[in-house]
């Protein structure tokens, strides 16, 4: 019997006028992959974090499980969650 895979969370750290965010969204639409999005604009403890995992203070950061890919870079993304 063929063992069940899971797909990784993937959590979308963001900005509303942000386009390499809403590229990056669209992306995940197309190819339905389920998100959380989180607004670091209005949400400072997330902005927070953000920072504190990459050191980075600008969007989009993008994690995929344990990996986290900054900025839109499709190549990576389509590697992290298999889509071919």
């Amino acid at each position: 019997m063929a063992e069940a895979v899971t797909a990784p969370k993937v959590t979308i750290y963001s900005t509303p006028t942000c386009v390499y965010c809403k590229m990056a969204k669209q992306y995940f639409s197309a190819h339905n992959v389920a998100y959380e999005e989180k607004n670091v604009a209005v949400d400072r403890v997330a902005a927070q974090a953000m920072i504190d995992k990459t050191g980075q203070m600008g969007v989009p950061v993008i994690e995929i499980g344990d990996q986290v890919v900054i900025g839109f870079d499709e190549a990576t993304l389509a590697h992290l969650l298999n889509i071919k």
